[in-house]
């Protein structure tokens, strides 16, 4: 839905419960539409997708996370500014196990457009640590993890962050791997 149909909602029950109280008269009705009003003001601000999405992420289901999220056609007429980062955020988590290379560009998108926790932002950077890693770009992977430490101020990550330092340590397999063609190189000639 629009977020603007929210707020047009809203003002017909404001309106509604304007009606009700003055001239009606049934002040409890129009209070109980007035607390209605609310509803549609939450939701203009706080998706319903991206909140059913957090639910599902708490139960560890990402499918049906991915499929609360796959509702959310066009993001900028759907969501209010401030959810665009943790529209992002929530898509780069749940493709995160099947399709780890795509994970990079959500989380600097949701980096760009702002995520208002700061274990949401330590999360989103260890992920782009994770690539970084992944493909061989160790100094900037090695900065990610600083920061993603850094905002880690709860020590939610510690091990996460400790098993990437090791894998950081070790030596990258493209240097030391040998070309399959050439291992019977020399045998016959």
């Amino acid at each position: 839905m629009n977020k603007y149909i929210k707020i047009a909602v809203a003002a017909v029950l404001i309106l509604l419960g304007l009606w009700m109280i003055i001239f009606t008269r049934e002040k409890g009705w129009g209070i109980v539409v007035f607390l209605l009003a609310g509803a549609p003001i939450l939701l203009f601000f706080k998706n319903e997708y991206i909140l059913l999405a957090f639910w599902q992420l708490r139960k560890q289901n990402m499918e049906k996370a991915g499929e609360w999220l796959k509702n959310i056609t066009d993001y900028k007429k759907q969501l209010h500014k401030t959810q665009y980062g943790y529209f992002h955020y929530l898509m780069g988590l749940t493709q995160a196990q099947d399709h780890p290379t795509k994970v990079e560009p959500f989380m600097k998108k949701a980096l760009e457009y702002g995520l208002n926790m700061k274990h949401d932002r330590a999360m989103a950077t260890l992920n782009l640590a994770a690539a970084a890693i992944s493909k061989g770009r160790k100094q900037e992977g090695q900065k990610l993890l600083d920061e993603a430490k850094r905002l880690d101020s709860a020590g939610m990550m510690t091990d996460q962050i400790k098993m990437m330092k090791e894998q950081l340590k070790m030596p990258t397999m493209q240097k030391h791997m040998h070309n399959p063609n050439m291992r019977n190189r020399g045998k016959f000639f």
